[in-house]
């Protein structure tokens, strides 16, 4: 096994460890899975290799509190994110944010550079301007990037260059590596834009806004009017912007978000349907039983059963 596999490599009483701390869905920080314990920045190299002790972190639902991006040249897999399956490729890069939670069915080998970011190294003074980029927001919760063989082949040679600079002892190494950073998510960011947005200009922005706001006060705020006064502006306005752009209402959008953290917690969470209610603010389980019957089609219950049966 490649020396370099060690980020993701976790002894399993880690892992019981982290279970037992009556957390409902692990989520695992960058220095716990590092070699070296780092707990800003990591980039390691796999070869074709299967790492045996992927168990503790790939087979049971979990999230990560960093930014995993990864270019895949060899290998492959199967990866659950949320309730989406998705088939490794080479070729492909795939992006992993801290809020989505993760499952991989079993072992596979794997050929690639992979690099880790933390929120904290991206908050850093002059790191800041990377978090409005697209591929760090991931509003659209993707997972996946498809590559050109010309957007292949620039990849490669900047992740080569960064793994590279990073095993190095040479002068002014940070910089560079931040040089490459930030040519690497610009790069990908524009290709996020291409795949997942096709509406630039200033209207998009406020798309993306609500988005970014969106995802930080879905569990409190469930009113399109309660946005609008966030952003400043009127919630007709709101409405407006946001149906042309995504073709989507805002409401329609809020209550999808809600929806698809409800659906997280009926799958990974040991908590009650009325638990999981109070949880994502609704005042009363009976809202939420009407309210995600009238989203999915089935009552809680019923999703949590039958999705549990698929996935095991």
């Amino acid at each position: 096994m490649s020396q370099h596999c060690l980020m993701y490599c976790r002894p399993a009483y880690l892992y019981a460890m982290r279970t037992t701390q009556r957390e409902v869905i692990p989520s695992y920080s960058l220095s716990e899975v590092s070699a070296s314990h780092n707990n800003l920045f990591e980039i390691v190299r796999c070869e074709l290799n299967v790492p045996r002790l992927w168990q503790a972190d790939f087979l049971a639902p979990h999230r990560r509190n960093y930014y995993m991006f990864v270019l895949v040249s060899g290998g492959g897999g199967r990866h659950w994110v949320d309730m989406a399956l998705y088939q490794i490729k080479p070729k492909t890069f795939y992006l992993s944010s801290p809020h989505q939670i993760h499952q991989k069915e079993g072992y596979a080998p794997l050929e690639g550079i992979i690099l880790a970011v933390t929120n904290e190294f991206l908050h850093m003074a002059e790191n800041r301007p990377l978090l409005s980029l697209p591929i760090i927001e991931n509003q659209e919760n993707a997972h996946e990037l498809i590559l050109s063989d010309a957007d292949f082949a620039f990849l490669q040679d900047v992740t080569e260059k960064m793994f590279a600079e990073y095993t190095s002892a040479n002068e002014w190494r940070n910089t560079m590596l931040q040089g490459y950073l930030k040519v690497l998510l610009t790069y990908t960011s524009r290709l996020y834009t291409q795949q997942f947005e096709d509406f630039p200009g200033e209207d998009r922005l406020l798309l993306r806004r609500f988005k970014k706001t969106l995802e930080e006060n879905f569990t409190e705020l469930h009113l399109v009017a309660d946005y609008a006064q966030l952003l400043n502006i009127s919630a007709g306005h709101l409405s407006d912007v946001v149906k042309q752009q995504s073709g989507k209402t805002a409401i329609e959008l809020i209550h999808e978000r809600i929806l698809l953290e409800a659906k997280r917690q009926l799958v990974h969470a040991p908590h009650s349907v009325k638990e999981i209610a109070f949880s994502l603010g609704f005042e009363e389980a009976s809202y939420f039983n009407r309210f995600f019957k009238r989203l999915s089609g089935q009552t809680p219950a019923t999703f949590r059963n039958v999705t549990r049966e698929m996935y095991h």
